[in-house]
């Protein structure tokens, strides 16, 4: 996943963050889990900072009637400066499905398995040698021949 070294958590994060504070109910957590089509909440503070993470998994497993009772605190975080590659080793290594991203303790977004598949899906080609790169937006300049300004937008087949 080499083109996706140079990006940061803070360039493929999802923002704003739908969040619920630890005495959300159950129910209010998992209408908003399906009004937004996401499968997890941030759990935070009153000052912002993220205290665990409700999933749709802890809906199911557990009991409880808010979303602090139910909610994971074993969690990880990144900063926006955290590189894609970083991001990517947390979510496989730790099994993770998704890991907020935090600046000066405060939440400003989350980044998910699926935002790093959605950048490995989107393929640059280089206008002047053909080269290849992978990532959300073009490169400045081309690994292989140095060119500038000259990329086209290759979206990738499902499978490849």
């Amino acid at each position: 996943m080499e083109a996706t070294a140079a990006s940061t958590a803070g360039e493929i994060m999802t923002s704003p963050v739908v969040t619920v504070t630890a005495e959300t109910p159950v129910d209010r957590v998992a209408g908003l889990l399906r009004r937004h089509r996401i499968s997890a909440v941030p759990v935070v503070d009153n000052s912002g900072n993220v205290v665990g993470l409700v999933s749709e998994y802890d809906l199911l497993a557990r009991s409880g009637a808010t979303a602090g009772q139910l909610m994971s605190s074993e969690i990880a975080t990144v900063s926006p400066e955290t590189s894609v590659d970083t991001v990517r080793k947390l979510l496989v290594d730790r099994h993770f499905r998704r890991i907020p991203v935090v600046q000066g303790g405060q939440l400003v977004g989350i980044v998910s398995q699926g935002d790093i598949i959605a950048l490995m899906a989107t393929e640059w080609i280089c206008g002047a040698c053909g080269e290849a790169v992978r990532g959300d937006e073009p490169p400045e300049k081309c690994p292989r021949c140095g060119s500038a300004d000259q990329f086209s937008l290759q979206e990738q087949l499902p499978g490849t």
